[in-house]
Parts: C-alpha cells; structure tokens; sequence
C-alpha cells in the first residue's frame, strides 16, 4: 500500500500540464496508428461526463457558501470583471467585422439544414429570463448556470440574513468536500485528454484543416487576434502591468484543457482551481467563473460575425461601417445569449442575419457548414473563451488590489 501510495504522490507532484502534453502526443500517435481501437475514446467520455456532472453542483455550493460568508468589499471587483467580459466581447465581434472586411469569404451554400433558431434577440433575452427562474434542481441537473447563479445567490444571501454560523459553516464544508472531489477528477485529466484526442484524429484526422480551410483561418485568427492583442490591452489598462505572463498561465492550463473537453461547463472546476493557484479571493471567483461561461463570449462573437458577414458577402449584401457596427452590438447580445440557446453560437447566426435582410433558409446553410469545421472552429473558441474567464478575473482582483494599494499608500 505505501509503494502504490508513492506513486500516487509523484503522480501528483509530477506538473498536470506536462501530463497532460504527454496523453496529448500518446493520444494523437494512437489515433494514427489504431483508429480502430474505440474504447481508448471512452477514457474521454468518462472524464468530460465527470466534470459536467460535478461543475454544477460545485457552482452552486460555491456560490452560496462564498456569498454566505462574504464580509464585503467584492462589489468593484464585480463591477470590474462584469465590464471586462462585455467590452472584451464587444472588441471580438469589431476585430471579426475588421477581418471579415479585409479578408472576405464566400461560401458554396447548397443543402438547408434543419434546425430552429431565434429570430430575434428578444428571443434570446425571453430564453434567458425564462432560463434564470427555472426549478433550482432541475437547473443543476441540466446545467443551466443562469439558473444556478440565480439560485445559488439568493440562497446565499438568505443563509447570510437568517442562518446561524453553525449552520453557514456546514455549507462551507460541503463546498470544501465538493472541491476536492473535482481535485481527484483533475488528476485523471491525461488519461481524458488522451481518449478525446485519439477520438479526434481517429475519426477526422488531418482533413478537417484541409476543408474551409480559409473559413477556419478567419475565424481563428480573428480570436487570436482579440486573444493576444486586444484583451491583454485591456487588462495592461486596468491593473497597469505586463499581463502576458498571467495571459500564458491562463492559456496553457485552462484554455488547452477547454481546448480539448470543447465544453465551458466542463472547464469550470479547471478555472476555479487555476484562480486558487493564482492567489484569488474564493469568495470573488466563485461567482466570477460561472458568470464568465455566461458572458464572457469571445469566440462566439467572432464566430456569429464573420459566418453572417461570410453569408452577406456570398449573396452579394452590401454591409456598411454603421450596419457591421450594429452587427457586432447583435453579436455581443447574442452571444452573451449563446450558452442559453439549444446549439450554442452557431443556431444565432440565422438571429444576425435577420438584421441584413437575409432569409432563414440561407442563413441555415451557414449552420449546416460551421458544424463541419466545428471541429476546429468550437475547440478553439472555447479554450479562449475559457481561459479569459480566469485571465478577467484575476485582471479584476489585480486591479482592485493596486487601487487598494495607492489608497493605502496615499
């Protein structure tokens, strides 16, 4: 028993994103090699399953237990972080119609696909509001995070008004018990990792660079752009210091686990567990990580731009800077939207296209051709979406700390 415990205990020490890379790489070579062993793939089924069953219950007893315990003071750093998501959002979507107009695509639109889609934004606000009211239960078994927060804070506030402290301290260690048991399905992150590769190259392998391959370009170096350049801009701004170092942090061990899982929810118990390594207040990223899988929609904003723009420029539709300036307003609504929406960013492309006069049925060949390069397309948007979750937040607490730190100095 010791001898395996020894082994646990350097398995442990031993750097997560080392092994990660190193079920990366066995994973892509297997996929090669033997596509046709299948069951390697479940090892990445089952750890995926694992984080979205346990990411909502974790929201939930996180948020209440934080908000029950919160002395005060975390109302700037939410205020800041709340701002950060939607400015970074709404840049996404200008740097999408800049690089759409610079770099214009057109698509072979043939067979209509079938599905339904909001035709208008209210539609999308409707979901949300209907989605923020929905039974607690049922919202934790479905993972509607809108409905968890919803929830969650106002059980929080109520344990704060009428609980004992007893009472607010068994809530506490349940969240404690909660975050460790995601610390044990962490651990088992290679093994996932290596079964969603293999399935990845097994099945698709290199074709799917090959295919839209221009679409694809787009679509990535638009998020890259916005990425590397436009949100590190705006954290330099807010905390007045290098954040490239606190940007590759959050890249390497969020954004390439979201890179693969393709699932916000998912990567939820990843961020939380990143804003503890980087020193964060539990008690603001407990609240701040969930809300950024809400709104903190970069890559959808990119990705509704530049497939309605793609679509306006194959039917010959003239788009204007005050028409691509409204554009990129919709899509920032919309995306904010998108995780309440059956589909997620690719069902409000049809939504944005309503805006240039563009019918549904168009508009769903668009869908129907982004599900094929979802493959790149959803991977990349969700590692940057992801892992400018934690990079806002801990902009936020930085920045509240340096204002903190002039006051006390002044």
């Amino acid at each position: 028993m010791s001898k395996l415990t020894l082994v646990f205990k350097k398995w442990a020490d031993t750097s997560l994103v080392l092994r990660i890379l190193v079920g990366l790489v066995i994973g892509a070579i297997l996929g090669l090699l033997v596509p046709g062993w299948t069951g390697i793939g479940i090892l990445g089924t089952i750890f995926v399953s694992a984080l979205k069953a346990i990411a909502p219950v974790l929201v939930a007893v996180l948020v209440m237990a934080s908000i029950a315990k919160a002395q005060g003071g975390l109302g700037a750093r939410f205020r800041t972080v709340i701002l950060l998501y939607l400015v970074s959002t709404l840049t996404a979507a200008l740097v999408a119609s800049v690089g759409s107009t610079l770099f214009p695509i057109t698509l072979r639109l043939q067979d209509v696909a079938e599905g339904s889609a909001p035709s208008q934004l209210t539609d999308v606000f409707a979901n949300l509001l209907g989605n923020m009211v929905t039974n607690p239960l049922a919202s934790i078994s479905t993972a509607n995070y809108i409905g968890i927060l919803f929830w969650a804070i106002l059980a929080g506030l109520a344990l704060k008004l009428v609980a004992s402290p007893g009472t607010i301290k068994v809530v506490s260690d349940f969240a404690d018990v909660i975050t460790l048991l995601v610390k044990w399905i962490i651990q088992f992150a290679p093994f996932g990792i290596l079964g969603l590769v293999f399935s990845a190259v097994s099945q698709s392998g290199l074709e799917i660079f090959t295919v839209y391959g221009k679409l694809v370009l787009l679509l990535v170096g638009c998020m890259l752009v916005n990425t590397l350049v436009f949100n590190p801009l705006l954290s330099f701004i807010a905390m007045r210091r290098n954040p490239y170092p606190l940007l590759w942090a959050c890249l390497k061990e969020s954004g390439l686990n979201a890179f693969f899982t393709r699932s916000s929810a998912a990567n939820i118990p990843i961020n939380m567990a990143l804003c503890k390594k980087l020193g964060l207040e539990e008690d603001f990223y407990s609240v701040s990580i969930p809300l950024g899988a809400t709104i903190n929609m970069n890559g959808a904003a990119v990705t509704i731009t530049v497939m309605t723009l793609a679509v306006a420029h194959t039917m010959g539709v003239e788009v204007g800077f005050f028409a691509a300036l409204i554009l990129s307003i919709i899509a920032t609504l919309g995306a904010c939207g998108a995780s309440g929406v059956a589909g997620g960013s690719m069902l409000l492309i049809p939504m944005a296209c309503s805006f240039l006069g563009i019918g549904n049925d168009i508009a769903m060949q668009a869908v129907a051709v982004g599900f094929i390069i979802g493959v790149v397309q959803d991977s990349v948007e969700t590692a940057l979406n992801s892992s400018g979750d934690v990079f806002f937040a801990a902009t936020a607490e930085f920045c509240d700390r340096r204002k903190n730190s002039q006051y006390g100095n002044a």
